[in-house]
């Protein structure tokens, strides 16, 4: 995946958020660093084959995003 993931613990899940800033709503979770990345893989991509099915654009991955 071409995509940037940001990962970050959050308190309030008690687990990982791996989010994709370029797929709206893309997120995933997972009690370490490494099942939230495998997650966030799976997850965005069921997000671009659904986006596909629907006529939905898919955003050109841009690389590192200058506010992240």
């Amino acid at each position: 995946m071409k995509y940037e993931v940001i990962i970050y613990w959050s308190s309030a899940d008690n687990a990982f958020i791996a989010e994709v800033p370029e797929l709206p709503g893309c997120m995933a979770d997972g009690p370490t660093k490494i099942k939230a990345l495998a997650a966030i893989e799976r997850v965005a991509k069921a997000w671009i084959e659904t986006a596909t099915e629907l006529g939905r654009p898919i955003p050109t991955p841009r690389g590192k995003l200058s506010y992240a």
